[in-house]
């Protein structure tokens, strides 16, 4: 009994959260496409499918993408054995032509 818990505790410990952050070098806006459960499977070895995010960030670019897996992601994960791993993806804009961050529209 008390081996099993521990199996299960450093599972949940193992399976802790990342985070993968990946910048363009653009100047970052104040738009942002978020995703919270962006359905991976696997572990994610199948990724989740593509954020759209051309409409929201338009001519300006994309400046940064954030993937995380949050303590609830992680925790959906283990429970289903990493079958299915929802991640947390947030797409940031570029700053618009002007430069000037476009303050009023969040996504």
């Amino acid at each position: 009994m008390r081996r099993s818990i521990a199996v299960a505790l450093t599972a949940l410990v193992v399976s802790g959260c990342y985070h993968v952050n990946v910048s363009t070098g653009i100047a970052p806006g104040a738009n942002q496409v978020q995703e919270k459960w962006a359905p991976s499977w696997i572990g994610g070895l199948v990724s989740p499918d593509p954020v759209d995010a051309a409409a929201q960030c338009g001519s300006a670019g994309v400046a940064r993408v954030e993937s995380r897996l949050s303590f609830l992601n992680g925790f959906v994960a283990v429970l289903t054995a990493h079958i299915f791993t929802p991640m947390e993806i947030t797409v940031t804009c570029g700053q618009s032509g002007g430069g000037q961050d476009d303050a009023g529209d969040v996504g």
